[in-house]
Protein backbone atom coordinates (compact mmCIF):
# COMPACT_ATOMS: atom_id res chain seq x y z
CA UNK A 1 0.00 0.00 0.00
CA UNK A 2 1.22 3.72 0.20
CA UNK A 3 1.13 6.05 3.05
CA UNK A 4 1.37 9.03 4.35
CA UNK A 5 3.21 9.38 7.68
CA UNK A 6 3.18 12.65 9.38
CA UNK A 7 5.83 13.64 12.06
CA UNK A 8 8.50 10.88 9.85
CA UNK A 9 11.20 12.50 11.52
CA UNK A 10 9.52 12.35 15.24
CA UNK A 11 10.60 9.77 17.87
CA UNK A 12 7.80 7.49 16.48
CA UNK A 13 6.79 8.64 13.36
CA UNK A 14 10.48 7.60 12.23
CA UNK A 15 9.63 4.01 13.99
CA UNK A 16 6.54 3.41 12.25
CA UNK A 17 8.04 4.68 8.87
CA UNK A 18 10.86 1.70 9.50
CA UNK A 19 8.57 -0.65 10.26
CA UNK A 20 6.45 -0.28 6.98
CA UNK A 21 9.20 -0.17 4.42
CA UNK A 22 10.35 -3.75 6.33
CA UNK A 23 6.87 -4.60 5.29
CA UNK A 24 6.83 -3.47 1.77
CA UNK A 25 4.81 -0.20 1.91
CA UNK A 26 5.77 2.62 -0.32
CA UNK A 27 5.42 5.29 2.48
CA UNK A 28 5.72 9.48 1.90
CA UNK A 29 6.93 11.25 5.32
CA UNK A 30 6.69 14.77 6.18
CA UNK A 31 7.87 16.90 8.93
CA UNK A 32 8.53 20.66 9.40
CA UNK A 33 11.92 20.04 11.15
CA UNK A 34 10.95 22.30 13.36
CA UNK A 35 13.52 23.77 16.55
CA UNK A 36 11.35 22.60 19.74
CA UNK A 37 14.28 20.05 20.49
CA UNK A 38 17.67 19.76 18.29
CA UNK A 39 16.77 19.54 14.76
CA UNK A 40 20.32 17.48 14.15
CA UNK A 41 18.22 14.12 16.05
CA UNK A 42 15.31 14.85 13.44
CA UNK A 43 18.25 14.48 10.58
CA UNK A 44 19.91 11.47 11.90
CA UNK A 45 16.32 9.75 12.69
CA UNK A 46 15.44 10.17 8.84
CA UNK A 47 19.15 8.53 8.15
CA UNK A 48 18.24 5.50 9.59
CA UNK A 49 15.27 4.81 8.21
CA UNK A 50 16.37 5.75 4.47
CA UNK A 51 14.61 3.21 2.38
CA UNK A 52 14.08 2.73 -1.45
CA UNK A 53 10.50 3.06 -0.94
CA UNK A 54 10.68 6.08 1.51
CA UNK A 55 10.54 9.71 0.30
CA UNK A 56 10.63 12.40 3.02
CA UNK A 57 9.22 15.91 2.24
CA UNK A 58 9.62 18.61 4.56
CA UNK A 59 6.67 19.92 4.49
CA UNK A 60 4.50 21.96 7.28
CA UNK A 61 1.02 20.77 8.10
CA UNK A 62 -0.60 24.07 8.13
CA UNK A 63 0.56 24.92 4.85
CA UNK A 64 -2.86 23.82 3.50
CA UNK A 65 -2.16 25.02 -0.20
CA UNK A 66 0.77 21.91 0.05
CA UNK A 67 -0.88 19.70 1.81
CA UNK A 68 -3.53 19.66 -0.62
CA UNK A 69 -1.40 18.95 -3.10
CA UNK A 70 0.81 16.64 -2.07
CA UNK A 71 -3.29 14.41 -1.44
CA UNK A 72 -3.78 15.29 -4.87
CA UNK A 73 -0.36 14.14 -6.74
CA UNK A 74 0.46 11.46 -4.18
CA UNK A 75 -2.69 9.38 -4.15
CA UNK A 76 -2.06 7.45 -0.99
CA UNK A 77 -4.47 4.52 0.44
CA UNK A 78 -3.76 5.40 4.43
CA UNK A 79 -2.77 8.19 6.50
CA UNK A 80 -0.98 7.59 10.04
CA UNK A 81 -0.80 10.81 11.34
CA UNK A 82 1.40 11.73 13.91
CA UNK A 83 3.02 14.86 13.68
CA UNK A 84 1.80 17.69 16.33
CA UNK A 85 3.56 20.24 18.77
CA UNK A 86 4.52 18.21 21.74
CA UNK A 87 5.25 18.88 25.35
CA UNK A 88 2.47 19.59 28.16
CA UNK A 89 4.52 22.21 29.62
CA UNK A 90 6.11 24.04 26.93
CA UNK A 91 2.21 24.43 25.63
CA UNK A 92 1.96 26.32 28.98
CA UNK A 93 4.34 29.11 27.61
CA UNK A 94 3.89 29.11 24.01
CA UNK A 95 0.16 28.34 23.66
CA UNK A 96 -0.08 29.84 19.86
CA UNK A 97 2.33 26.98 18.68
CA UNK A 98 -0.25 24.71 19.10
CA UNK A 99 -2.99 26.36 16.80
CA UNK A 100 -1.17 25.92 14.04
CA UNK A 101 0.19 21.95 14.14
CA UNK A 102 -2.28 20.87 16.35
CA UNK A 103 -5.55 22.33 15.31
CA UNK A 104 -5.00 23.80 11.53
CA UNK A 105 -2.58 20.68 10.58
CA UNK A 106 -5.16 18.31 11.91
CA UNK A 107 -7.66 20.16 9.71
CA UNK A 108 -5.52 20.06 6.96
CA UNK A 109 -5.37 16.21 6.70
CA UNK A 110 -8.55 15.46 7.50
CA UNK A 111 -9.50 17.56 4.24
CA UNK A 112 -7.29 15.60 2.40
CA UNK A 113 -8.60 12.46 3.54
CA UNK A 114 -12.13 13.90 2.86
CA UNK A 115 -10.97 14.85 -1.25
CA UNK A 116 -8.78 11.93 -2.00
CA UNK A 117 -10.93 8.60 -0.49
CA UNK A 118 -8.55 7.58 2.02
CA UNK A 119 -8.83 4.14 3.38
CA UNK A 120 -8.36 4.90 6.81
CA UNK A 121 -7.37 7.71 8.99
CA UNK A 122 -5.08 7.09 12.06
CA UNK A 123 -4.38 9.73 14.42
CA UNK A 124 -2.07 10.39 17.37
CA UNK A 125 -4.15 11.10 20.67
CA UNK A 126 -2.92 11.25 23.94
CA UNK A 127 -3.19 10.47 27.57
CA UNK A 128 -3.04 14.11 28.57
CA UNK A 129 -6.68 14.36 27.33
CA UNK A 130 -8.14 12.78 30.47
CA UNK A 131 -7.50 15.41 32.46
CA UNK A 132 -8.76 15.94 35.65
CA UNK A 133 -9.81 12.11 36.04
CA UNK A 134 -9.00 10.71 39.14
CA UNK A 135 -10.70 6.80 38.25
CA UNK A 136 -7.96 4.42 37.06
CA UNK A 137 -7.40 2.96 35.08
CA UNK A 138 -8.33 5.12 32.37
CA UNK A 139 -10.90 3.91 30.15
CA UNK A 140 -12.22 5.57 26.46
CA UNK A 141 -15.60 5.15 28.46
CA UNK A 142 -15.11 8.10 30.48
CA UNK A 143 -15.96 11.66 30.07
CA UNK A 144 -12.59 13.82 28.99
CA UNK A 145 -14.35 17.21 28.93
CA UNK A 146 -11.43 18.54 31.80
CA UNK A 147 -8.17 18.87 29.97
CA UNK A 148 -5.85 20.94 32.01
CA UNK A 149 -3.52 22.03 29.21
CA UNK A 150 -3.50 23.32 26.63
CA UNK A 151 -2.09 20.60 24.76
CA UNK A 152 -4.77 17.98 25.55
CA UNK A 153 -7.08 20.40 25.18
CA UNK A 154 -5.81 20.20 21.53
CA UNK A 155 -5.66 16.65 21.10
CA UNK A 156 -9.21 16.14 22.54
CA UNK A 157 -10.34 18.73 19.84
CA UNK A 158 -8.52 16.53 17.27
CA UNK A 159 -10.85 13.45 18.23
CA UNK A 160 -13.72 16.13 17.92
CA UNK A 161 -12.66 17.13 14.48
CA UNK A 162 -12.09 13.75 13.17
CA UNK A 163 -15.46 12.32 14.73
CA UNK A 164 -17.05 15.18 12.46
CA UNK A 165 -15.36 14.01 9.03
CA UNK A 166 -16.51 10.76 9.98
CA UNK A 167 -19.99 11.56 10.40
CA UNK A 168 -19.87 14.21 7.47
CA UNK A 169 -18.10 12.55 4.84
CA UNK A 170 -17.95 8.77 5.76
CA UNK A 171 -13.71 9.22 6.42
CA UNK A 172 -12.78 6.44 8.60
CA UNK A 173 -10.88 7.53 11.80
CA UNK A 174 -9.27 6.07 14.32
CA UNK A 175 -7.71 7.90 17.54
CA UNK A 176 -5.28 6.23 19.54
CA UNK A 177 -4.63 7.97 23.11
CA UNK A 178 -0.67 7.37 23.53
CA UNK A 179 0.50 6.85 27.18
CA UNK A 180 4.28 7.95 27.98
CA UNK A 181 6.22 6.54 25.33
CA UNK A 182 9.61 5.87 25.47
CA UNK A 183 12.76 4.34 24.30
CA UNK A 184 15.93 4.58 21.92
CA UNK A 185 15.57 7.72 19.34
CA UNK A 186 13.37 9.48 21.93
CA UNK A 187 12.42 13.19 22.35
CA UNK A 188 14.73 14.97 24.30
CA UNK A 189 12.11 16.57 26.10
CA UNK A 190 11.02 13.61 27.88
CA UNK A 191 11.88 12.47 31.19
CA UNK A 192 13.85 9.50 30.60
CA UNK A 193 16.26 11.29 28.11
CA UNK A 194 16.06 14.21 30.38
CA UNK A 195 17.14 11.90 33.52
CA UNK A 196 19.51 10.15 31.81
CA UNK A 197 21.53 13.68 29.97
CA UNK A 198 21.59 15.03 33.91
CA UNK A 199 22.87 11.82 35.18
CA UNK A 200 25.54 11.21 32.47
CA UNK A 201 26.43 14.83 33.56
CA UNK A 202 26.70 14.70 37.19
CA UNK A 203 24.08 16.97 37.15
CA UNK A 204 21.04 17.33 39.34
CA UNK A 205 17.26 15.80 38.18
CA UNK A 206 14.27 17.87 38.81
CA UNK A 207 11.86 14.99 40.24
CA UNK A 208 8.06 16.70 40.32
CA UNK A 209 5.63 16.09 43.29
CA UNK A 210 8.54 14.85 45.12
CA UNK A 211 8.82 11.46 43.79
CA UNK A 212 5.28 10.29 44.09
CA UNK A 213 3.85 10.48 40.73
CA UNK A 214 3.05 7.52 38.07
CA UNK A 215 3.03 6.86 34.75
CA UNK A 216 2.30 4.07 32.22
CA UNK A 217 5.91 3.96 30.60
CA UNK A 218 5.41 2.17 27.35
CA UNK A 219 7.69 1.12 24.85
CA UNK A 220 8.38 2.25 21.42
CA UNK A 221 7.88 -1.33 19.50
CA UNK A 222 4.93 -1.95 21.77
CA UNK A 223 3.80 1.11 20.07
CA UNK A 224 4.68 0.62 16.88
CA UNK A 225 3.67 -2.66 16.78
CA UNK A 226 -0.14 -1.87 18.16
CA UNK A 227 0.10 0.92 15.58
CA UNK A 228 0.31 -1.27 12.97
CA UNK A 229 -2.14 -3.59 13.91
CA UNK A 230 -4.77 -1.06 14.46
CA UNK A 231 -4.48 0.53 10.98
CA UNK A 232 -5.76 -2.78 9.35
CA UNK A 233 -9.31 -2.51 11.51
CA UNK A 234 -10.63 0.08 9.90
CA UNK A 235 -14.11 1.56 11.49
CA UNK A 236 -17.56 0.92 9.91
CA UNK A 237 -20.52 2.73 10.65
CA UNK A 238 -22.89 1.23 13.39
CA UNK A 239 -26.60 2.17 12.64
CA UNK A 240 -27.52 1.08 16.01
CA UNK A 241 -25.23 3.18 18.27
CA UNK A 242 -26.19 5.82 20.14
CA UNK A 243 -25.28 8.56 22.46
CA UNK A 244 -27.33 7.53 25.29
CA UNK A 245 -26.60 3.83 25.26
CA UNK A 246 -22.90 4.00 23.28
CA UNK A 247 -19.26 4.16 24.13
CA UNK A 248 -17.93 8.23 23.62
CA UNK A 249 -14.96 6.32 21.89
CA UNK A 250 -17.46 5.00 19.49
CA UNK A 251 -20.27 6.09 17.12
CA UNK A 252 -23.12 5.75 14.41
CA UNK A 253 -19.91 6.81 12.13
CA UNK A 254 -17.10 5.22 11.12
CA UNK A 255 -15.10 6.31 14.08
CA UNK A 256 -13.33 4.99 17.11
CA UNK A 257 -10.63 5.98 19.88
CA UNK A 258 -8.29 3.44 21.83
CA UNK A 259 -6.01 3.58 24.75
CA UNK A 260 -2.52 2.56 23.92
CA UNK A 261 -0.36 1.90 26.26
CA UNK A 262 1.67 -0.87 28.96
CA UNK A 263 -1.71 -1.22 31.08
CA UNK A 264 0.92 -1.22 34.14
CA UNK A 265 1.72 2.20 35.72
CA UNK A 266 5.21 2.41 37.16
CA UNK A 267 6.37 4.55 40.36
CA UNK A 268 8.44 7.54 39.35
CA UNK A 269 11.28 6.38 41.90
CA UNK A 270 11.05 3.00 40.24
CA UNK A 271 11.44 4.45 37.16
CA UNK A 272 14.44 6.46 38.10
CA UNK A 273 16.22 3.27 39.82
CA UNK A 274 15.70 1.39 36.78
CA UNK A 275 18.01 4.09 35.04
CA UNK A 276 20.61 4.18 37.68
CA UNK A 277 21.40 0.33 37.12
CA UNK A 278 21.45 0.45 33.92
CA UNK A 279 23.45 3.76 34.18
CA UNK A 280 25.54 2.65 36.94
CA UNK A 281 25.00 5.67 38.63
CA UNK A 282 22.91 7.15 41.17
CA UNK A 283 20.66 9.95 40.78
CA UNK A 284 21.46 13.25 42.47
CA UNK A 285 17.71 14.52 42.91
CA UNK A 286 16.20 17.75 43.42
CA UNK A 287 12.56 17.07 44.74
CA UNK A 288 10.50 19.29 43.63
CA UNK A 289 6.70 20.45 43.69
CA UNK A 290 3.58 19.44 41.18
CA UNK A 291 4.35 21.21 37.78
CA UNK A 292 1.12 23.11 36.74
CA UNK A 293 -0.39 20.57 33.70
CA UNK A 294 1.04 17.47 35.36
CA UNK A 295 -1.36 15.31 36.69
CA UNK A 296 -0.53 12.48 39.32
CA UNK A 297 -0.28 9.30 37.12
CA UNK A 298 -1.44 7.61 34.12
CA UNK A 299 -2.71 4.24 33.57
CA UNK A 300 -4.50 2.57 30.24
CA UNK A 301 -7.27 0.71 30.36
CA UNK A 302 -6.24 -1.45 27.05
CA UNK A 303 -8.71 -4.05 27.01
CA UNK A 304 -10.58 -2.23 23.85
CA UNK A 305 -7.34 -2.33 21.86
CA UNK A 306 -6.42 -5.72 23.13
CA UNK A 307 -9.56 -7.34 21.86
CA UNK A 308 -9.48 -5.59 18.49
CA UNK A 309 -5.43 -6.62 17.56
CA UNK A 310 -4.75 -9.39 20.00
CA UNK A 311 -1.99 -7.95 20.76
CA UNK A 312 -0.45 -6.42 24.59
CA UNK A 313 2.94 -4.60 25.25
CA UNK A 314 5.79 -6.81 25.88
CA UNK A 315 8.66 -4.58 27.15
CA UNK A 316 8.99 -4.04 30.47
CA UNK A 317 10.35 -0.85 32.53
CA UNK A 318 13.85 -2.55 33.07
CA UNK A 319 14.26 -3.84 29.75
CA UNK A 320 12.83 -1.07 28.01
CA UNK A 321 14.89 1.66 29.79
CA UNK A 322 18.30 -0.38 29.01
CA UNK A 323 17.90 -0.34 25.50
CA UNK A 324 17.50 3.49 25.66
CA UNK A 325 20.87 3.65 27.66
CA UNK A 326 22.66 1.63 25.36
CA UNK A 327 21.23 3.54 22.55
CA UNK A 328 21.96 6.70 24.59
CA UNK A 329 25.69 5.44 24.88
CA UNK A 330 26.11 4.85 21.35
CA UNK A 331 24.47 8.32 19.92
CA UNK A 332 26.02 10.41 22.24
CA UNK A 333 29.45 8.25 22.18
CA UNK A 334 29.38 8.40 25.74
Amino acid sequence: MKYLVTGAAGFIGSAVVERLCALGHRVVGIDNLNDYYPVSLKHDRLVRVAHDSFTFIEMDLADREGIAKLFAEQQFERVIHLAAQAGVRYSIDNPMAYADSNLVGHLTILEGCRHHNIEHLVYASSSSVYGLNQKMPFATQDSVDHPISLYAATKKSNELMAHTYSHLYGVPTTGLRFFTVYGPWGRPDMALFKFTNAIMKGETIDVYNHGDMRRDFTYIDDIVEGILRIQDIIPQKNTDWTVEQGSPASSSAPYKVYNIGHGSPVKLMDFIESLENSLGVKAKKNLMPMQPGDVYATYADTEDLFNVIGYQPQVKVPQGVQAFVDWYRAYYKN
